[in-house]
């Protein structure tokens, strides 16, 4: 491991870096060591590398667990500027360490990082050897509350990960540290001791003042404006807290106050370092931002149609960036290309994970030319009574840069004016295609975007190069520093990365040739295929659910393998196993013809590679993951719930809303109320609504989120619950997605309804409202989910959203108003259901007054559905209409038949009073009201209902308003138009 340490200083030496020294006090990344914290502020470049012991407390494992320790060792790295190639120059040093990039699949996969902390955050990756996370690297964009400027490159090394894959060694302590020393012996009594300290030993009181007295220095320093000092002691704070965090000694209140604290320390350090920095004069420089590309001042001509080729070269986007950077790329081509007088044939777009590729067929050589009448003053106004032209008239010519004799006339609306016909000469498609396509490049944006150090441009991930031809001719494109050049870059690990690219004709298969298939559907087909052949060499078939998509867009040659783990590991629940191979690896589980699982799994890899290494690192990679989950089971199941529920105090919910403790007790209570409501309190929910949310105090769901609730079932059956309350738990989560299974018991029902109205009204109370596509809490999802529940128990059709909303404020301090923003938000997720389920949107409008109650709603729709054909339904529509449009909104539906003489109006009154009380329902309505169409309509025809005399006017409208009264909580008969009419 020292080789491996001392290979990587010389490779970034020899590259511009300084070596500094490891941060002498605690540092929990080598990020907080102030030679990457501080000097990614400001304008100076800056390039550094060295080793950092990084110090996490809460990872103290007695030395027992294989991949995790207290103290591990980072090895960072920061290049800033941006150099502009960071990618290559990483895969040059895994070449340093002894590491076959050829042979061996290294991939980047999305991880965006942020350190509310330090006022920090940045996009990136993580990089995988073989499957196995070796690397983080990401772009710096803030810091200290700072946008930086220029931007920063961090690559930070996991060196036990990175030396257990090339060592082969399945735990930290196997690993060869020097010759003839292993890590254990080196390092593993001091593993073993700091974990008792920092679990079972550290006095509590002592880290308590400890913290206190070093924020209070780290005050003191920065009043004394000494930003090196100051950052020390924000150091030692930030470890006196996270030892007494490992010790759960940290409450929720006093979460919130410390980490509030250490955040604003944090970013006085940073800005007062800028400000020092910029009054010394900013010693090491500025740097400099690369030079603006340019346009020839000419444009190559062509003489015949061509294909366009447009190629945006990006480092690996995301993989969901992927198919919305095909979409947005695609509308802007197309919509760019019809705003121009340019011939050309339909629009084709792929997307990889490094490129976005645009063809064109049958683009013509030039634009035709067309004629532009420019329309001047009125005739009457440009020429006196003799026919002499006006200062208007001559005005108009000499702003056109012609004689008043050029002039014609157009009428224009009866009007004729004197006007100027102009030819506007066609530009050649060169010229066309060359800015149309820079504005492309130009205002390309994703949902979250980073800058690089490129000044200009900002895009999810960096945009490297481009490429535009047509035909054989390159299309001169430029975009701030980027231009187009004809080439493009294939796999890194080619014997020649950047080839030249002749012709736009047969670049797809061009790139195939290199390796790449630009294509989403060939790669996805090609995923399946193999995919499918390798299952059935073992007797399974794949289990493609869930990561299918993501796999596809994070390669541009799949090559599946086939991979395998030990038989034992399957004891474990199924879900862990697969949880695990989709959420951390992207793996395809395998399983038997009755759906249970084998002991295998596919991998996909990217390009040609040594597929028995790859298939080894994979297996490696997966042993260790189980050998994880494997440990945190045994450690869950020795512990009592109780104890894992205790543990939720420890748990931050959301800033007002207390611990994940307060708001399981919240659930449990509401929960019961709602039982009330509709009379189904048992023993079942109370006992379920007790043991509410335990398992996120369990190692497992702490470490693998996506299985609370399948993790509280599992606890609860091996811990003597009955079923029935195992069950309920399971389903207080669900669903999770759209799409996803609904309770199925009434507790369970209960309990998921619960959890999501007050986390609705919890958030909403406090002002955490999603803002367009921002909703950190899953706000839009807990109210689907509850809709989707309700919809599901027509027999709770008595808890509605204003009811259940109102009983989860009474244990929150909630405003009216934010409970009505809190109801309209959901009332609109259940439009948009059915809106996406394909209901007609005068059929959902006329429903959502019901929406109240969902499982209401949805019966009215039914019912609605099936009478919108019927002839009298129509009629009785259009009555019920009539009546509503000419009676003014505040009249009140009471009058005098006393009043009613005339015979259409005594008719209607008897046929309203013939309308039986009480009905429900649509169907049942219309079958009670269907008597009302005929008198209605009378009515209109022989009645004035604005009658002179106001006794008479007024019961003719009392009697309207009562028809309208009648009808009105039974649809929004307004919303359905005339159609049905």
């Amino acid at each position: 491991m020292q080789d491996a340490l001392l290979a990587l200083t010389r490779y970034w030496t020899e590259r511009g870096c300084v070596v500094v020294q490891p941060y002498n006090t605690e540092v929990g990344a080598g990020t907080l060591n102030p030679a990457t914290v501080l000097r990614v502020l400001g304008p100076e470049p800056w390039r550094v590398s060295y080793v950092e012991p990084s110090v996490r407390p809460d990872d103290a494992r007695y030395g027992e667990n294989p991949n995790r320790l207290q103290t591990h060792t980072q090895f960072q790295v920061i290049l800033k500027p941006d150099p502009g190639d960071p990618q290559e120059l990483y895969l040059g040093s895994l070449e340093a360490l002894g590491i076959d990039v050829r042979a061996h699949d290294v991939r980047f996969v999305e991880d965006n990082w942020a350190s509310p902390a330090l006022g920090a955050w940045g996009l990136g990756w993580e990089v995988w050897l073989d499957g196995l996370e070796i690397t983080q690297f990401t772009y710096f964009q803030q810091a200290g509350g700072m946008t930086l400027d220029p931007v920063s490159v961090e690559i930070t090394y996991g060196i036990e990960r990175i030396m257990m894959a090339l060592q082969g060694v399945d735990h930290f302590k196997d690993i060869a540290y020097a010759p003839g020393i292993s890590y254990g012996e080196a390092f593993g009594q001091a593993e073993y001791e700091m974990s008792r300290y920092y679990l079972d030993d550290a006095d509590v009181e002592a880290n308590k003042r400890l913290f206190e007295e070093y924020a209070a220095e780290a005050r003191r320093m920065l009043d004394a404006r000494l930003p090196v000092p100051a950052h020390n002691y924000v150091l030692k704070c930030s470890h006196a807290f996270n030892v007494l965090d490992a010790r759960g000694a940290i409450s929720t209140t006093e979460r919130a106050r410390a980490f509030g604290r250490m955040r604003g320390l944090a970013r006085e350090v940073a800005q007062l370092w800028a400000a020092r920095r910029e009054e010394l004069g900013h010693p090491l420089g500025l740097a400099e931002a690369p030079a603006a590309a340019a346009l020839p001042e000419a444009f190559a001509e062509v003489t015949e149609s061509s294909t366009l080729l447009f190629e945006i070269g990006t480092e690996e986007l995301p993989p969901a960036e992927v198919t919305r950077t095909v979409e947005a790329v695609g509308k802007a081509v197309t919509d760019r290309l019809g705003a121009t007088r340019l011939a050309h044939g339909a629009v084709e777009v792929h997307g990889t994970p490094r490129r976005i590729v645009v063809l064109v067929p049958d683009v013509a050589p030039r634009e035709p030319d067309a004629e532009k009448t420019v329309r001047g003053p009125r005739v009457s106004a440009a020429f006196d009574a003799d026919g002499n032209p006006t200062k208007a008239a001559q005005g108009f010519a000499r702003g056109q840069g012609v004689d008043v004799d050029a002039l014609g006339r157009v009428t224009e609306n009866g009007v004729e004016h004197v006007a100027l016909v102009r030819t506007d000469p066609g530009r050649g498609a060169v010229e066309v295609l060359s800015g149309l396509l820079g504005d492309v490049v130009s205002e390309l944006r994703s949902e979250k975007n980073m800058k690089w150090n490129d000044p200009k441009l900002s895009f999810t991930r960096p945009i490297r190069w481009l490429l535009a031809l047509l035909g054989t001719t390159p299309v001169p494109v430029a975009v701030s520093s980027l231009a187009a050049e004809p080439k493009t870059r294939v796999h890194r690990t080619a014997d020649v990365p950047v080839v030249e690219v002749s012709t736009a004709d047969g670049y797809l298969e061009f790139l195939a040739g290199h390796g790449i298939d630009a294509s989403a559907e060939l790669r996805r087909a090609a995923i399946v295929a193999r995919a499918e052949e390798l299952a059935a060499s073992v007797g399974g078939v794949v289990d493609f659910d869930g990561v299918l998509d993501e796999v596809t867009n994070l390669v541009e040659r799949p090559t599946p393998i086939l991979g395998s783990f030990e038989e034992r590991y399957l004891e474990l629940p199924a879900q862990i196993l697969t949880t695990v191979m989709r959420k951390h690896q992207r793996y395809l589980p395998v399983r038997a013809q009755d759906g249970s699982l084998l002991p295998h799994f596919v991998a996909v890899a990217n390009g040609e590679v040594d597929a028995d290494l790859v298939r080894a690192g994979n297996e490696a990679v997966l042993r260790a993951r189980y050998e994880d989950a494997a440990f945190f089971w045994r450690a869950d199941l020795r512990t009592p719930l109780e104890d894992m529920k205790a543990g939720l105090e420890k748990l931050t919910f959301a800033d007002k809303l207390g611990s994940m403790a307060d708001r399981a007790g919240r659930i449990a209570t509401l929960a019961g109320r709602l039982a009330e409501v509709v009379g189904a309190a048992d023993d079942t929910l109370v006992r379920a609504g007790a043991l509410a949310k335990f398992d996120l105090g369990s190692q497992m769901v702490i470490e693998l989120s996506s299985l609370a609730g399948v993790m509280a079932r599992e606890y609860a059956e091996r811990a003597g619950e009955t079923p029935e309350v195992a069950r309920a738990l399971y389903e207080m989560e669900l669903p999770r997605s759209a799409g996803d299974a609904l309770p199925s018991s009434t507790p369970g029902a209960l309990l998921s309804l619960a959890d999501r109205f007050d986390l609705l009204a919890g958030l909403f109370g406090i002002g955490a409202n999603p803002t367009g596509s921002s909703d950190p809490f899953g706000l839009r999802r807990a109210a689907l989910g509850a809709v989707s529940v309700l919809r599901a128990f027509p027999e709770l059709k008595d808890i509605t959203l204003t009811k259940a909303l109102s009983l989860a404020a009474q244990e929150l301090e909630v405003s009216a108003e934010a409970l009505d923003v809190a109801r309209e938000f959901t009332v609109r997720r259940y439009e948009q259901q059915l809106l996406d389920a394909g209901h007609d949107h005068r059929f959902v409008n006329a429903v959502l007054p019901l929406a109240e109650a969902p499982a209401v709603a949805d019966a009215t729709l039914t019912q609605l559905t099936a009478l919108a054909g019927d002839a009298d339904f129509a009629a009785l529509v259009a009555a019920l209409q009539r009546v509503r449009r000419i009676v003014p909104a505040d009249t009140v539906g009471e009058y005098d038949p006393q009043a009613l003489v005339e015979p259409a109006e005594v008719a209607l009154h008897k046929a309203l009073a013939d309308v039986p009380a009480g009905v429900t329902g649509l169907a049942a309505f219309t079958a009670a009201a269907i008597g009302l169409t005929g008198p209605v309509n009378t009515f209109f025809d022989e009645v004035l209902v604005m009658a002179e005399d106001p006794d008479v006017r007024r019961a003719r409208l009392g009697l309207l308003a009562a028809i309208r009264d009648l009808a009105a909580p039974v649809l929004d008969w307004q919303a359905l138009g005339t159609a049905l009419g």
